[in-house]
C-alpha cells in the first residue's frame, strides 16, 4: 500500500501535535505517559518553590510540583503535587517544604503518618515548614546582629569620648610621655647592655665564688655526717643528766641541806667562822706587833711578860 502524500503529512502533524503537547507538559510538571495521584497542599509561604521541584519520602523522588496557585479570597497557596508511588500516604502524613542544601532550591517532603486512612487522589495534605541551613543560620543570627549593631554603637560611643578626651593638649602629653617612655627604654636597654658586660668580665670571680661555695656546702655536708655519726642523741642525754643532777644539788644548798646548804643557810655557823676569821687576824697582828711573847729565846732566862690585849679588840667589843 502506498502513502500518499497528504496521509505521509496528517501523520506528521498529528505526531508533532503530541509531542508538542508531550513536551509542554513535561515543562509544565505533568507526565503523559505516568500514572499519578495528585494531591494539594495549602501553605500561607512556599519560600521560594518552584514547579517541577521534586517530592521526596525519606530522601527518595516519588513525584513532582506540578503547579503553584494563588487564592484570592484565602491568599494561601495552593500547590499540586503528583505523586507516582505505591507507599501509603495517611491522613496524619505531612508535606514539608526544605532546602536540602544551602545553594539548592526547595522540595516537598512526604513526612508519613502512622495512624488514619489512605487519602483519596485529589486530596488535600497536611502542611509543613522547616527552616533550610540559610535560614536557621539567618534566624539565629538575627540576634547576634543586634547585639553586634549594640556593640558598634558602643564602640562609636567611646571612640567620640576618647576624642574628645584626647584634645591637642592631651595628645601632646601622650607623645612627650612615649617619647620619655623610649628614652626610659633605651636607658634599661643599656644598663643591661653594661651588666651583660659587668659580668662577661667578673666570671671568672663568679665562678669562682661559685665554686667556693660549692666547697662550703660540700663542708657542710660532711660536718653534718660527722655529726650524726658522733651519737648526738647519747651525749644529749648524758648533758640532761647532768644538768638534773646540777639542779639537785643547787636544790638541796638552797635547802640548806650538805655542808654548803648549811654554811649559806646557817647563820650561827657563819657568824663563828666570821668570829674565828677575825680572831686568827688579831692573832697574826699581834704575832706580828709582839713576836717575843711567842718566840723567846734567851740564853740567860728572862721572865715571860704577861698578856696584854690589843686595844683595838673588835672580838672583845662585840
Amino acid at each position: 500500500m502506498k502513502l500518499t502524500k497528504e496521509l505521509k503529512t496528517a501523520v506528521l502533524v498529528i505526531a508533532s501535535l503530541t509531542l508538542f503537547i508531550w513536551g509542554y507538559s513535561f515543562l509544565k510538571g505533568k507526565d503523559l505517559f505516568s500514572h499519578y495521584k495528585t494531591y494539594y497542599v495549602e501553605y500561607t509561604n512556599v519560600e521560594g518553590l518552584e514547579p517541577s521541584a521534586p517530592v521526596a519520602i525519606h530522601g527518595l523522588t516519588v513525584g513532582k510540583v506540578s503547579s503553584i496557585s494563588i487564592d484570592p479570597e484565602t491568599a494561601k497557596i495552593r500547590v499540586q503535587l503528583q505523586i507516582n508511588t505505591d507507599f501509603p500516604i495517611r491522613t496524619s502524613s505531612k508535606a514539608q517544604i526544605y532546602a536540602p542544601s544551602p545553594i539548592g532550591g526547595k522540595i516537598i517532603a512526604i513526612l508519613p503518618g502512622k495512624v488514619g486512612p489512605e487519602v483519596a487522589d485529589g486530596a488535600t495534605l497536611l502542611a509543613s515548614e522547616k527552616l533550610g541551613l540559610t535560614d536557621a543560620l539567618a534566624k539565629q543570627m538575627e540576634p547576634l546582629k543586634d547585639k553586634v549593631v549594640k556593640l558598634l554603637d558602643n564602640a562609636n560611643s567611646m571612640l567620640e569620648n576618647i576624642n574628645q578626651v584626647l584634645d591637642a593638649k592631651s595628645k601632646a602629653n601622650l607623645r612627650n610621655s612615649l617619647a620619655n617612655l623610649d628614652a626610659t627604654i633605651s636607658t634599661f636597654k643599656a644598663a643591661a647592655e653594661n651588666a651583660n658586660d659587668l659580668l662577661n668580665q667578673n666570671k671568672p670571680k663568679i665562678d669562682g665564688v661559685l665554686s667556693n661555695a660549692e666547697k662550703a656546702t660540700a663542708n657542710l655536708s660532711r660536718i653534718s655526717d660527722d655529726l650524726a655519726k658522733a651519737n648526738l642523741n647519747e651525749t644529749i642525754t648524758k648533758l640532761d643528766a647532768t644538768l638534773t643532777d646540777v639542779n639537785l644539788l643547787i636544790r638541796d644548798m638552797q635547802s640548806g641541806k650538805g655542808a654548803m646548804g648549811k654554811l649559806m643557810k646557817d647563820e650561827a655557823l657563819y657568824t663563828n667562822f666570821t668570829k674565828t676569821s677575825k680572831e686568827l687576824e688579831l692573832l697574826l697582828q699581834d704575832l706580828r706587833l709582839h713576836p717575843t711573847r711567842y718566840v723567846n729565846v734567851s740564853l740567860f732566862g728572862k721572865k715571860e711578860k704577861p698578856y696584854v690585849a690589843p686595844l683595838n679588840d673588835s672580838i672583845i667589843k662585840k
